[in-house]
Protein backbone atom coordinates (compact mmCIF):
# COMPACT_ATOMS: atom_id res chain seq x y z
CA UNK A 1 0.00 0.00 0.00
CA UNK A 2 1.48 3.34 -0.96
CA UNK A 3 1.94 6.33 1.31
CA UNK A 4 -1.09 8.27 0.05
CA UNK A 5 -3.41 5.34 0.73
CA UNK A 6 -1.99 4.91 4.24
CA UNK A 7 -2.45 8.61 4.89
CA UNK A 8 -6.05 8.48 3.67
CA UNK A 9 -6.89 5.49 5.88
CA UNK A 10 -5.31 7.14 8.91
CA UNK A 11 -7.12 10.41 8.23
CA UNK A 12 -10.44 8.58 7.93
CA UNK A 13 -9.82 6.76 11.21
CA UNK A 14 -8.95 9.99 13.02
CA UNK A 15 -11.99 11.74 11.59
CA UNK A 16 -14.19 8.90 12.78
CA UNK A 17 -12.69 8.96 16.26
CA UNK A 18 -13.18 12.70 16.61
CA UNK A 19 -16.70 12.38 15.21
CA UNK A 20 -17.57 9.82 17.86
CA UNK A 21 -16.65 12.33 20.55
CA UNK A 22 -19.89 14.14 19.67
CA UNK A 23 -22.07 11.10 20.39
CA UNK A 24 -23.20 12.12 23.87
CA UNK A 25 -26.84 12.50 22.77
CA UNK A 26 -27.00 9.06 21.16
CA UNK A 27 -28.61 6.02 22.68
CA UNK A 28 -26.36 3.15 23.69
CA UNK A 29 -27.48 1.13 20.68
CA UNK A 30 -26.76 4.03 18.30
CA UNK A 31 -23.32 4.48 19.83
CA UNK A 32 -22.56 0.75 19.54
CA UNK A 33 -23.60 0.83 15.89
CA UNK A 34 -21.34 3.79 15.12
CA UNK A 35 -18.39 2.32 16.99
CA UNK A 36 -18.89 -1.06 15.34
CA UNK A 37 -18.96 0.56 11.91
CA UNK A 38 -15.76 2.49 12.63
CA UNK A 39 -13.88 -0.50 13.97
CA UNK A 40 -15.17 -2.66 11.12
CA UNK A 41 -14.06 -0.12 8.53
CA UNK A 42 -10.55 0.06 9.94
CA UNK A 43 -10.37 -3.73 10.30
CA UNK A 44 -11.67 -4.30 6.77
CA UNK A 45 -9.19 -1.82 5.38
CA UNK A 46 -6.27 -3.39 7.19
CA UNK A 47 -7.22 -6.95 6.25
CA UNK A 48 -7.67 -6.13 2.56
CA UNK A 49 -4.67 -3.85 2.17
CA UNK A 50 -6.71 -0.66 1.91
CA UNK A 51 -9.26 -1.87 -0.60
CA UNK A 52 -12.41 0.25 -0.82
CA UNK A 53 -14.65 -2.81 -0.93
CA UNK A 54 -12.96 -4.23 2.18
CA UNK A 55 -13.38 -0.97 4.05
CA UNK A 56 -17.05 -0.62 3.14
CA UNK A 57 -17.74 -4.30 3.83
CA UNK A 58 -16.00 -4.09 7.19
CA UNK A 59 -18.01 -1.01 8.12
CA UNK A 60 -21.27 -2.72 7.19
CA UNK A 61 -20.50 -5.90 9.12
CA UNK A 62 -19.17 -3.95 12.12
CA UNK A 63 -22.25 -1.72 12.17
CA UNK A 64 -24.59 -4.70 12.20
CA UNK A 65 -22.63 -6.41 14.97
CA UNK A 66 -22.50 -3.19 17.00
CA UNK A 67 -26.24 -2.73 16.55
CA UNK A 68 -27.00 -6.23 17.81
CA UNK A 69 -24.81 -6.08 20.94
CA UNK A 70 -26.86 -5.94 24.15
CA UNK A 71 -30.12 -5.66 22.25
Amino acid sequence: MNTIQKLAVNAAALTLLFGLAGCSGMTTQDRNTAIGAGVGAVGGSVLTGGSTAGTIGGAAVGGVIGHEIKK
